[in-house]
Order: C-alpha cells, then sequence, then structure tokens
C-alpha cells in the first residue's frame, strides 16, 4: 500500500509561502513571548510588526516552542485526513524542546511521526525537506528517507554575525562588561553551530573583517564540496545581506545566492541587523 506522508516543521526554518504551497508543509508556529503577551510567529505578528515590538519593548522578550496541543491536534488532524505517517523536521534539541515535543505529541495522537533533530536551524531545514521529498518522489521508502535526512544533519553548516552584543546581552548570553567593551571596540563576533549547539567561534575587529571569516570557511568547504547553492541570512537586515550575495557572485558566478530572513526567535537573541551564511553539503 502506497503511504501518504504528511511533512512537519517549525518556523525556525521560516519557510516562505511558496515553498509551503508547493511542498504541502504543515508549519509550527514558535512563540515570541513579551511582556503584553505571547506572539506566534507568521501567525500573529509579520516580520516588520516583530521588529518594531522588539525596538519599543522595555523587558526583554523570551521565546517558546510550540505548544504540544498545538501539535497533538496536527497530527490528529493528519491522522483522519488518511495520513500514513509524518516526518518532522524541527530546529535544534539543543536550542528548543519542539523536537522532544514532536515525538511525544506523536504518542499522545497514536499516530506515526518521524521526528528528525536538524541540529540547526533556518536554510538547511529546507534543503532537508526538499531532499527527503525527493527521495520519496524516487521511490524510496520513509525509513530510507529518514536515514539519509539525518545523515544531512551533519552536513551542514550556518554562521552567523550579530550586528552588536546588546541583544546577546538582553537575553543573557554575555555579561553587560563584554557588550560594553565590544561595542566601544567594535568587536564582532562569529558565532556558529556545532553539532547543535550555539558557540562562538571568532572574534575580530570590524564587521567586514568577521564577514571575511566566514566567507573564507565557505570558499574552503567549497574546495572540498562544490555546491550549487549557499544562503545569506539576515534578521531584518537585506540591504547587508544583499550586498554580500553581490560579493558572492562575483566569485562564484555559478553559485544560486539566496537572500533569506531568519525566524525572530533568532531576531530576539542575536538582535536586529545579524546577517550570516548558511549552507548543505550533499
Amino acid at each position: 500500500m502506497t503511504k501518504k506522508i504528511a511533512w512537519v516543521t517549525d518556523t525556525a526554518a521560516l519557510l516562505n509561502e511558496d515553498f509551503i504551497k508547493e511542498h504541502n508543509i504543515h508549519v509550527l508556529p514558535l512563540s515570541v513571548v513579551f511582556e503584553d503577551g505571547v506572539l506566534r510567529e507568521t501567525v500573529d505578528m509579520t516580520q516588520d510588526e516583530f521588529y518594531d515590538k522588539l525596538r519599543k519593548t522595555k523587558a526583554h522578550p523570551k521565546t517558546s516552542q510550540p505548544a504540544i496541543g498545538e501539535m497533538v491536534s496536527l497530527y490528529e488532524k493528519l491522522k483522519e485526513d488518511g495520513y500514513t505517517c509524518a516526518i518532522a523536521v524541527h530546529t535544534s534539541s539543543q536550542l528548543s524542546g519542539t523536537y522532544q515535543s514532536s515525538i511525544a505529541a506523536g504518542e499522545m495522537a497514536n499516530f506515526k511521526v518521524y521526528s528528525i533533530d536538524s541540529k540547526i536551524g533556518s536554510y538547511p531545514m529546507m534543503k532537508m525537506i526538499e531532499y527527503g521529498q525527493k527521495l520519496i518522489k524516487e521511490g524510496q521508502d520513509v525509513e530510507y528517507v529518514v536515514k539519509k535526512i539525518q545523515d544531512v544533519t551533519d552536513q551542514t553548516a550556518l554562521s552567523f554575525i550579530p550586528s552588536s552584543l546588546s541583544q546577546l546581552h538582553k537575553s543573557g548570553r554575555v555579561t553587560g562588561t563584554q557588550a560594553f567593551l565590544s561595542n566601544l571596540l567594535n568587536i564582532k563576533l562569529v558565532i556558529s553551530f556545532d553539532n547543535g549547539k550555539v558557540e562562538m567561534k571568532e572574534k575580530v575587529r570590524t564587521f567586514c573583517k568577521a564577514k571575511k571569516y566566514v566567507t573564507d570557511q565557505f570558499r574552503e568547504e567549497m574546495q572540498k564540496n562544490p555546491m550549487e547553492e549557499v544562503a545569506i541570512i539576515h534578521c531584518n537586515n537585506e540591504k547587508e545581506a544583499t550586498g554580500w550575495k553581490a560579493d558572492l557572485q562575483e566569485e562564484f558566478p555559478n553559485l544560486n545566492t539566496l537572500v533569506l530572513p531568519l525566524s525572530a526567535a533568532v531576531g530576539v537573541h542575536a538582535g536586529e541587523g545579524t546577517t550570516g551564511l548558511s549552507w548543505v553539503t550533499f
């Protein structure tokens, strides 16, 4: 019997509407908890509304994973609609409980869910879904596809450069002294995902040097594993991202270079103006 497979993710991937419709993705929203209430990403607020509210708020907001009740309701609905199972690609379990909740919600709904810890966020999650759907169309069985996607989780990269450390200080990621000295001396950090965790990789003077560090990492990877696509990711900083795209296209004219916004959940911690690069090697 042919299996009817549902695809599920969360807004850490921040897929655009065209991709969601084309690939029939069910998206669970992450939430931002402001002092005057909780707003679900892409449901209760747009990106512009989020950053406008972030600039004006006095108390620093927090982030929250999708409610488990919402997950259970989705899986029950999928079962009612005749789906055999779901493949759910979620943001890193080191940063959010979404992956664990997905497993629990599947059990509560008595519905088979293949939950995958992407060990990352953003663009690579989109590529995992694309890759998995391609394998399904080729006739591969679900268990094989899940295993192949899990393999891809170790072949991804995402590095970003916070615009300043003020937002990281507000979210408790750095001390006030570190933030003050960084802003005073124009110190820029390069922060990367490493096996699901977010770690500081480099500390340099000026944004240009930080961008060069990340670009050098990408260039080295291209020499080992040539890629057809890369994503420039940003927190409401399309101008800087577009400039970075132009630089990459000059060096790699045959490279498909995307410019993609980061989730509001990232914006809460990294801050408006953050930019970076992300890629996947297959």
